[in-house]
């Protein structure tokens, strides 16, 4: 178990909203869809990137950031709430910039983004599933994937990503 203080900041940035439409860019887990549900009355969407790392594994760094630039299909502005945990850290800069954009595009304005990054260096072939406990506690679980962890962004990089 890990206590947080940004989910219970992006929670409140969402209530404030009548139905809101929030975005999870990991697979799906039930206890988070449960979770959102009853706290927010939202819409939710599941776009699962992690399986698309997967999928284009050995595709390359254009291949991906190509594919990354076009994957979401939701119109601009139209999304309240991203949910975006530990995906940016298995991107490489492109990828990442493609993803942003996308990111950025389809976030409603005044709409929240939480995001989970690394903090060290690591060659880890496992991301995160977050699993919320309450809107304070996030339990982790890992989960296997075919890439590795490409880089660890400081604040000042994940500010210029999203600006």
């Amino acid at each position: 178990m890990y206590p947080t203080k940004a989910l219970r900041k992006f929670l409140a940035t969402l209530t404030s909203r009548p139905n809101p439409v929030l975005l999870d860019l990991g697979p799906v887990i039930g206890p988070n869809v449960s979770f959102f549900g009853e706290q927010l009355g939202c819409k939710i969407l599941v776009e699962d990137l992690y399986a698309d790392l997967d999928r284009l594994a050995l595709a390359g760094d254009e291949a991906l950031a190509a594919h990354l630039g076009t994957r979401l299909t939701q119109a601009d502005a139209s999304i309240d709430g991203i949910l975006c945990w530990d995906l940016i850290d298995f991107l490489t800069p492109l990828a990442s910039q493609a993803l942003a954009r996308q990111l950025t595009r389809v976030l409603a304005v005044d709409g929240a983004l939480l995001g989970f990054f690394s903090t060290a260096a690591s060659r880890e072939t496992t991301f995160t599933k977050f699993v919320v406990e309450d809107e304070q506690t996030l339990r982790h679980r890992p989960y296997g994937v075919a890439r590795t962890r490409a880089r660890v962004l400081q604040n000042r990089d994940i500010i210029k990503l999203f600006e």
